[in-house]
């Protein structure tokens, strides 16, 4: 489960991003918070559109996003992008002390952090790369997820706890200090260990040639589907914690900040899972959707705060198996060439459906109520579920059979040696990375 920490620079690099993404989760709920009931009356639309501007630059900018992770030094342009990042955390901090902020300024500044965002996704997804051997990526990228969900149990507690005692303006502070744990780990990182990776040099229709790369693979176009349909629709957590807090529950910031760190409790222990598996199967992904799909129904139901929260919990597990099973069958199915564009297209299309469907979930909740706009996440599960089914009949010969006492079964395709054949694939390209990672490392010695 934890192999990928008996590496140096991984278990510098996971310490520092724990630090920092504490502090961006801590932001992240004095922000909501901000919105909703000191900038607005409880207005769930403004709350979307803030979301929206913040998750709107990656799909404009793919073209550029993907070849930036791919042409330069991952390591320096990290520090640039958290430095930025930091600085603009503690912008608004000064702002929201001074007692001078206003919503288009919060507006304004989600859209910074948002450009600065895209940038800097694809390239920390690529870096993981870098920090451990192929053999450890997809553990690495587990515990990538638990520390970004471990931060997530963490970070909206404190915050909640803080903004209850001395308002939202110290926790932006906070959150700019947090940024020098990440700076510093990626100072001290032991270059010469970090692992080959050959640069693309500039070169015409390198973007169009990423764009051709993933059209000629099906099996990634249907994660990327799966993952549009429920970053759009189900990954809307802020509107859905904070205006059952407010509108279903009538509880205030400690109360919102607890049902964030709920679903972190869920987020947490998924991603520890998750880092136990040797790869990433197509038959979890599928079951991940329609356990989230059933968790955000059955949420939308409970009657009563803490059972609300309680079942926030196997909301946090489902989505977070989803998340860290996509991720990883992109990493894993990417050519290590085409690894920074393949994972910029997928940041842009996780996170840039939220501008069209946080405003529509915010919509929802002010219009028909928060359990409603849960329930759009909960057919986001179903529709995405749904997606996957309908390819692996098509192209895997798919069969569900029913066993008597043993309930539904699925049975897939096989090759000859008795690997369904979507996994058998990834294992061949895995084999294929590896060699020709050898190759390009033996030549660079030369």
């Amino acid at each position: 489960m934890f192999s990928s920490l008996r590496v140096f620079n991984y278990r510098l690099w996971f310490g520092g991003a724990l630090v920092s993404n504490t502090g961006t989760w801590m932001q992240a709920t004095a922000q909501d918070w901000l919105v909703l009931t000191h900038l607005t009356n409880h207005n769930a639309t403004a709350l979307g559109v803030t979301m929206a501007l913040q998750f709107l630059p990656p799909i404009l900018m793919i073209p550029i996003t993907g070849l930036i992770a791919e042409r330069y030094d991952r390591r320096r342009m990290l520090m640039v992008t958290q430095a930025s990042m930091g600085a603009l955390g503690l912008a608004l901090g000064l702002l929201v002390v001074t007692d001078v902020v206003q919503l288009w300024m919060v507006w304004a500044f989600a859209l910074v952090m948002g450009i600065v965002q895209a940038v800097d996704a694809p390239i920390r997804q690529s870096f993981v790369s870098e920090l451990v051997p192929p053999k450890k990526l997809t553990n690495a990228v587990s515990l990538n997820s638990a520390s970004f969900n471990g931060a997530r149990l963490i970070g909206p507690a404190v915050a909640g706890v803080l903004i209850a005692a001395v308002g939202t303006g110290p926790v932006f502070l906070i959150n700019a200090a947090s940024f020098l744990a990440v700076l510093a780990s990626l100072r001290f990182i032991r270059v010469c260990e970090l692992e080959f990776k050959p640069r693309v040099v500039r070169a015409k229709g390198q973007i169009r040639e990423g764009f051709g790369y993933v059209r000629s693979r099906p099996d990634l176009i249907v994660v990327f589907i799966m993952i549009f349909i429920i970053g759009t629709f189900g990954m809307n957590f802020p509107i859905f914690t904070s205006t059952m807090a407010t509108g279903a529950f009538h509880v205030g910031s400690d109360g919102f900040g607890l049902l964030t760190s709920a679903v972190a409790v869920g987020s947490l222990t998924g991603a520890l899972l998750s880092a136990r598996r040797e790869r990433p199967r197509m038959r979890i992904l599928v079951m991940a959707s329609i356990s989230f799909g059933v968790t955000c129904t059955v949420a939308a139901l409970m009657p009563t705060y803490w059972s609300f929260a309680a079942v926030l919990v196997t909301v946090g597990l489902s989505s977070i198996t989803l998340m860290t099973t996509a991720n990883g069958t992109v990493q894993l199915g990417a050519a290590p060439e085409m690894r920074g564009r393949v994972m910029a297209l997928y940041m842009a299309i996780f996170t840039g459906g939220t501008p069209i469907g946080a405003p529509i979930v915010g919509w929802v909740a002010n219009t028909f109520g928060p359990r409603e706009a849960i329930g759009v996440g909960a057919a986001a599960g179903f529709v995405a579920a749904g997606v996957a089914l309908t390819w692996l009949v098509r192209s895997q010969h798919l069969r569900v059979r029913h066993n008597v006492g043993h309930g539904l079964s699925f049975r897939v395709r096989h090759d000859g040696d008795g690997m369904p054949a979507t996994e058998a694939i990834l294992v061949q390209r895995e084999e294929a990375a590896a060699a020709r990672l050898q190759t390009e490392e033996s030549l660079a010695r030369q």
